[in-house]
């Protein structure tokens, strides 16, 4: 390619002019990102020679990944959300904070408003019980000096046997496996629930597409999401990957770090199985929360992400 346009005087001068840099009306923050947009998509084009069936197949893929409500699956897939993460850390670690629960990516399933729950919380609704093996789950939300958090809110949601979410899968009573839990004077939650499935992406949706012309899966390993808040320390959001996954360090969202493995207990013993109210085999698994007191105000809260409610 012999001409090059891109970073010409006119063409930089047309950029400012698009992203209303000339006006007075409008968000200067929004200008200044909107014009690196269009700068940087300019020199993609013209860098790489995006030919015009690419540019436009490029828009139609833009539009179906909106369509289908994938976005957020695909920033995950393409480790943006991760990078998120990986940013912070090394902010975090050039101020000379450290110490606590690692933090990892939310995910696009959330869902405001669980049921709010004193210490203990039984989180599926028994629809699988034939089917899913039963879990129980328990630990602490500590400081980092190991002193517990009392009054702490464990806000968990997680998936079925299947690997589908309530909510987002219609077939699910409201809130199944989601529950926000308030700790014990301890400091402790206490969770039955399933031990549930990974999951992988629509293999016909815009995210798998994308995957499969980077020759990458779309698999996840099975995984309980969580947000852990007090006030006066700074809001964690995580996961806890669970240890007998395949796809355990395979995640295509990037999500499992060191730190955050939750270690499974299969018991296979008829007088605990009485003990516990379940029939047959069961799962255990004991996590701790390490909270960092916080710096600011802002610390204490989670993003601003959309999410969605339960009576969208």
């Amino acid at each position: 390619m012999t001409v090059s346009i891109s970073q010409t005087a006119e063409i930089r001068e047309f950029f400012q002019d698009a992203a209303g840099m000339k006006k007075e009306a409008g968000d200067p923050r929004s200008k200044q990102i909107v014009l690196r947009i269009l700068q940087e998509t300019a020199r993609l084009i013209e860098e790489l020679e995006i030919s015009e069936d690419e540019f436009w197949a490029g828009v139609e893929y833009i539009n179906r990944l909106g369509k289908n409500n994938e976005a957020g699956l695909l920033v995950a897939g393409l480790g943006i959300e991760h990078f998120l993460d990986l940013l912070n850390d090394a902010k975090e670690a050039e101020a000379g904070r450290s110490g606590g629960t690692p933090r990892t990516i939310e995910g696009p399933l959330y869902v405001a408003g669980a049921p709010l729950c004193q210490g203990f919380a039984r989180m599926d609704d028994g629809s699988e019980d034939a089917i899913a093996t039963p879990m129980f789950l328990d630990g602490q939300v500590l400081d980092t000096l190991g002193q517990p958090i009392a009054g702490a809110l464990v806000d968990l949601w997680q998936a079925d046997s299947k690997g589908n979410y309530s909510h987002f899968d219609k077939s699910q009573s409201p809130f199944n496996l989601r529950r926000r839990i308030v700790t014990d004077a301890q400091g402790r939650y206490r969770v039955r629930s399933i031990v549930p499935s990974g999951y992988g992406c629509n293999p016909q949706g815009p995210t798998q597409q994308c995957l499969n012309h980077l020759g990458r899966h779309g698999q996840r390993p099975a995984h309980i999401h969580f947000f852990v808040s007090a006030p006066g320390y700074e809001h964690l959001t995580t996961q806890i990957n669970l240890s007998n996954d395949k796809y355990l360090w395979d995640d295509f969202a990037y999500a499992t770090r060191d730190g955050l493995i939750g270690e499974v207990h299969f018991v296979d013993d008829e007088t605990q199985s009485i003990a516990h109210e379940v029939s047959g085999r069961f799962a255990q698994m004991t996590f701790d929360f390490q909270l960092r007191h916080a710096a600011s105000a802002q610390a204490q809260q989670r993003s601003n992400r959309q999410r969605a409610l339960q009576d969208a």
